[in-house]
């Protein structure tokens, strides 16, 4: 039985991840200061299991960590345009928050139990935009907000920890995520919560930039096929299997939120003025390394879509 450490396990993809660690009957401590993008219902769902203890803490005040076998750290401010207008509390949860975690496994003594693997969640805006081809692992970071910026340190604070104080890592860096438990800022539920509204989708620069999607539980997969491969040391990118235009993303979400509006209809229900600061046009990743350990998405965005539509639409959220 492996003992697992998951910080953010009440946000969208740390939900996924401690779900799918407590099926494989692992032990699970669940960490999670419950800000405003934390899902209750997930905490009474684990709560139920046996081998799931939680506590409700900041990584930023955490003073000490049981013995495991991996901290997955997950619990990350994440909203780009959050960032643009204060990065503070960017530069806190994700880079302090990640050197914390960082100094608390260094000084823990290897005595009694080897010092856990950090295995830490990236994101591919590290690498900034790429117009054509992909980005592989190691590709320079080239980070173009301070979100992504903040996410840029927080990699390197793990290799430099890496090198000086021999501590084992992980580095993931996913393409965009989606699912059910995803606060309504982000593009899919934010723009069914306008839709129940009567309200315009805001899509930054007339809705062409270009995402790769991943669904949360496919991100989920990739983490427990990693940790049972064994592998530490290394970078992993990890992508989904469709990539579009944001436009084409929102066009989907209006027609599985009501399927009588027509194509040319569509664009009605945007607004394409607004631009957005930083807008990187394209990410791409090559997570080619991570298929060779038998890793593959599973979830087809397109099936997905209309059932998360139909739960944002029936689970409105302020």
């Amino acid at each position: 039985m492996k003992l697992i450490v998951i910080t953010g396990c009440l946000g969208l993809i740390g939900n996924h991840v401690t779900r799918q660690c407590l099926s494989k009957g692992w032990r699970v401590l669940g960490i999670d200061k419950m800000t405003y993008a934390a899902n209750d219902w997930a905490l009474q769902e684990f709560s139920a299991n046996e081998n799931f203890t939680f506590m409700k803490k900041d990584i930023c005040d955490l003073k000490t960590l049981p013995d495991c076998d991996y901290v997955i750290n997950i619990a990350a401010e994440s909203h780009v345009e959050n960032s643009i207008r204060d990065s503070d509390v960017f530069m806190q949860s994700n880079v302090i928050g990640v050197k914390n975690l960082l100094n608390i496994i260094k000084d823990k003594h290897g005595n009694v139990f080897k010092r856990p693997v950090f295995f830490h969640f990236s994101t591919d805006e590290v690498y900034g935009d790429i117009k054509a081809g992909s980005h592989i692992e190691t590709d320079i970071l080239k980070p173009s907000n301070p979100y992504s910026a903040s996410k840029a340190a927080a990699d390197m604070l793990v290799l430099a920890w890496s090198r000086t104080y021999d501590l084992d890592y992980i580095i993931l860096r996913p393409t965009n995520n989606y699912g059910i438990g995803q606060y309504c800022e982000k593009l899919i539920p934010l723009s069914v919560k306008l839709l129940s509204l009567g309200r315009k989708i805001n899509l930054h620069d007339k809705g062409q930039p270009v995402r790769n999607w991943l669904h949360s539980s496919d991100t989920a997969q990739a983490v427990i096929k990693i940790i049972e491969s064994g592998r530490i040391n290394e970078i992993f990118n990890v992508a989904g299997n469709l990539e579009q235009k944001n436009y084409d993303t929102a066009t989907k979400i209006v027609r599985s939120f009501n399927a009588d509006i027509s194509a040319d209809m569509v664009s009605s229900f945007f607004n394409l003025e607004h631009v957005r600061k930083g807008q990187d046009v394209r990410y791409a990743l090559d997570d080619s390394k991570l298929k060779k350990l038998g890793w593959s998405p599973s979830k087809n965005f397109d099936d997905e879509i209309v059932s998360i539509v139909k739960y944002y639409k029936n689970n409105f959220k302020w």
